[in-house]
């Protein structure tokens, strides 16, 4: 769920400097990147740190909670990170496939 509000965010702030600012697609979601960076880690870090104490607890039944610490803590370093590098691709990559397929319809 987070990493889906984070890309949404990214693409949002993207398609907003596109329409005010009138800047390229490229420009408007590097801009989104550098000015969206913060907040996305910023909840990010919240959730992973609220999960370190479960993949580095000891004690009784630490067994049975620590696979779940591990995984959560893991499934957000490994989402962030895709998130961060594969959303501008993504982006970039649609609006090229766009704009070829209203360029053959014309």
């Amino acid at each position: 769920m987070i990493v889906k509000k984070n890309a949404i965010m990214m693409i949002d702030f993207a398609l907003q400097a596109e329409r005010e600012q009138g800047l390229s697609t490229r420009d408007a979601i590097f801009q989104a990147c550098l000015l969206r960076f913060r907040p996305i880690m910023m909840t990010t870090m919240a959730a992973l740190l609220g999960g370190l104490p479960l993949a580095l607890g000891h004690g009784t039944g630490s067994e049975m909670r620590r696979p779940l610490g591990i995984a959560i803590v893991g499934g957000l370093l490994l989402s962030q990170m895709l998130t961060l590098f594969t959303t501008p691709v993504v982006y970039l990559t649609l609006d090229r496939f766009s704009r070829r397929r209203r360029g053959a319809r014309d």
